[in-house]
């Protein structure tokens, strides 16, 4: 595993390479899914995650995606705010890890369904959005069984009854 080490004048070293980083260089081993953890030069204290969270927020603050848009809105980081120190909170981060690994599939398997399509008759491969169609309907089966699962149901999947209940 690659070690960064964190030295007082905010500057990060990486060991591997022994030369000096930027935050991009180390946002650039995440996209290539290179292993490696951040360290205190002097104390040895993990710093990974709070590199991490610096690479995201310089993220957000430079537009998020090719238009611009951050990928955390106000109400999403508002509505995560809400769960710390909540007894929901350690469930919140596992939910939250787990959909993103979902996520992840979904969209590798996307991107599989549709090279296979194109490969096996390119003039009539399934268009985008049959593809997207099935994948999004894959989602929402994936997503009800994990907040039934880890979270509860929703409010749409209740029945009047535990509607009923919740009010009192």
């Amino acid at each position: 595993m690659r070690a960064i080490r964190k030295y007082a004048n905010r500057r990060l070293y990486d060991t591997s390479e022994s030369r000096y980083v930027t935050l991009e260089d180390i946002r650039k081993l995440i996209v290539d899914q290179e292993n490696f953890y951040v360290e205190d030069s002097k104390s040895g204290e993990d710093l990974t995650r709070n590199i991490l969270l610096q690479i995201i927020t310089e993220q957000e603050n430079q537009g998020g995606d090719e238009k611009g848009r951050p990928m955390f809105s106000n109400k999403v980081l508002q509505q995560l705010i809400r769960f710390y120190g909540d007894s929901m909170q350690g469930s919140m981060s596992g939910y939250l890890e787990q959909s993103v690994n979902i996520f992840m599939e979904q969209q590798k398997l996307l991107r599989e369904q549709m090279q296979q399509a194109i490969k096996a008759n390119p003039m009539q491969a399934a268009s985008p959005m049959d593809v997207m169609r099935k994948v999004a309907e894959q989602n929402l089966l994936l997503w009800k069984s994990l907040a039934g699962g880890s979270l509860g149901r929703s409010v749409v999947d209740k029945t009047p009854e535990d509607k009923k209940t919740d009010d009192k």
